[in-house]
């Protein structure tokens, strides 16, 4: 179940910790504002550090700290433009290793590269166990991410590697459980993410018993990706308040379609919560002539101009969960008891 003690609020999260003089926090050019938000709760400066670029476009990095023999986070999602932020990534590590930093924790908020996790169809690469081993190869410690596409990423790198996958459900579950929703039904918008779906409705009725969600499934059918020929429903949303929760929302077609199809099918409203808003091409405009009462994401990835603008799409911050999971690797203490209720109980993510 989803844990009580992340939905206490923002003063629940807060690292009461100081630099020992063995931690140090850098920043690529991904998300400096959720890095800096990270780095006040844990109760430091983030590191001195230039990523910039040549007069032809390559990466320049340069380390202004002395990291020798001190544990380092680089915080750097790889959000769009994808590649110029993993290439950001890579170089940091391969900067930190050679200057002969004791350790290396790469927190990546959003995992780039993750949706082709196995060969759907002949002759494709298995782009996010690629990712992985890029990172392995440059001398990365340990990996800390948030919502990954699947579960079985965690295992594209080696034994040598752990890779904590946070959940941001808990932070979504504490926006939602604070609304008055009625006849809540939580909404898996396929089958991949009914465990998603299922471990936010736990967490509802944990923090907020009197709600009751309930769970059900859309089934899609796809000719090919980005496509949608058919849906259908598995469970009933008949006067229903309803949260399609997922890991992204890129353009938004899939998710303004399961909204409006929920509204066919009875749904007297309809939200949506996702981890990583990535907004792609038309998706701002497509929420804002939705069916869609509200679409709630994280701070894992910056908003993009025209999603800051619209009034549709609200962002909430994961920083005090990496902050708390950062200070606890750190002091090697369990990131999992993050996840469990009052009475001990709860999911390992």
């Amino acid at each position: 179940m989803l844990p009580l003690v992340l939905a206490g609020g923002a003063a629940a999260f807060h690292v009461a910790y100081s630099d020992d003089g063995e931690m140090i926090v850098f920043s690529g050019n991904a998300n400096p504002e959720l890095a800096g938000e990270i780095a006040s709760m844990l109760g430091v400066g983030l590191g001195n550090i230039t990523v910039a670029r040549f007069a032809d476009g390559e990466v320049n990095v340069q380390v202004h700290d002395n990291v020798r023999g001190k544990d380092v986070y680089i915080i750097q999602p790889t959000c769009s433009p994808v590649n110029e932020h993993l290439m950001e990534l890579l170089l940091m590590v391969s900067t930190m290793r050679r200057a002969s930093a004791e350790r290396i924790t790469c927190v990546i908020p959003y995992y780039g590269y993750a949706r082709q996790d196995r060969k759907m169809t002949a002759r494709v690469p298995i782009s996010a166990a690629d990712v992985a081993r890029l990172l392995e190869s440059m001398g990365v410690d340990r990996v800390i991410a948030v919502d990954l596409h699947c579960g079985q990423i965690q295992g594209f790198f080696g034994p040598r590697v752990p890779v904590d996958n946070l959940a941001a459900g808990v932070v979504g579950v504490k926006y939602f459980a604070g609304k008055e929703l009625v006849n809540p039904v939580v909404i898996s918008p396929d089958a991949g993410g009914v465990y998603r779906a299922k471990q936010f409705r736990e967490g509802l009725n944990i923090t907020s018993p009197a709600m009751d969600a309930g769970l059900a499934m859309i089934i899609k059918q796809r000719p090919k990706a980005g496509q949608i020929e058919r849906m259908d429903l598995v469970g009933s949303v008949e006067g229903a308040d309803c949260v399609i929760v997922d890991d992204m929302i890129d353009t938004a077609g899939t998710l303004c379609q399961a909204a409006e199809h929920l509204k066919t099918n009875g749904a007297r409203k309809v939200y949506a919560f996702a981890s990583h808003g990535l907004f792609s091409g038309p998706a701002s405009d497509r929420i804002a002539r939705s069916v869609l009462e509200e679409v709630v994401v994280t701070n894992t990835v910056p908003l993009k101009a025209a999603a800051k603008t619209n009034e549709k799409i609200v962002q909430l911050s994961v920083a005090p969960l990496v902050a708390e999971t950062i200070k606890r690797v750190h002091l090697r203490q369990s990131v999992s008891d993050l996840f469990r209720d009052k009475r001990g109980k709860g999911v390992q993510f």
